[in-house]
């Protein structure tokens, strides 16, 4: 057992809180329920993407309804982890005194016009994949940790 309080809430982010952010907060609320609080944001919010409510429709997680927020509205008292999920790019800043965690993941979004639909669909499922993957170990050490 550890000295850890348990994880109340959890900030996921990454710059327009269009797809990584998004699908880990679809993710965390499939897999904490109403146990831990799930929110995400981005420093330049855009909108939630097509893609990322498709990916996780295939899984039977609806994520149309979640909007793209900018972090300046998140109250940092209500956090207590926050997990950045950039990989190339700046990961927006999160003012509070929230644990930091960072998964690097690549933007799965791409404005390549040779990349087909298939394949940006494929980047996505990737993302979600890894992602989950994360997400189940964390929510795992959290379990022995509380």
């Amino acid at each position: 057992m550890s000295d850890l309080p348990p994880i109340k809430s959890i900030l996921f982010m990454c710059v327009a809180n269009s797809a990584r952010s998004q699908l880990a907060e679809g993710l965390g609320r499939m897999l904490f329920g109403d146990k831990v609080r799930v929110q995400s944001a981005g420093s330049q919010p855009s909108r939630v993407n097509p893609f990322a409510i498709a990916v996780m429709g295939e899984i039977g997680v609806d994520i149309s309804s979640q909007l793209s927020k900018s972090v300046d509205t998140i109250d940092p008292s209500s956090v207590d982890t926050v997990i950045t999920l950039c990989a190339e790019e700046v990961c927006p800043v999160f003012l509070g005194k929230a644990k930091r965690i960072h998964w690097p993941i690549a933007d799965p979004a791409s404005q390549d016009p040779t990349i087909t639909h298939d394949q940006v669909l494929a980047r996505f499922r990737g993302a979600r994949d890894s992602i989950r993957s994360m997400l189940e170990r964390f929510a795992q050490e959290q379990v022995r940790s509380g």
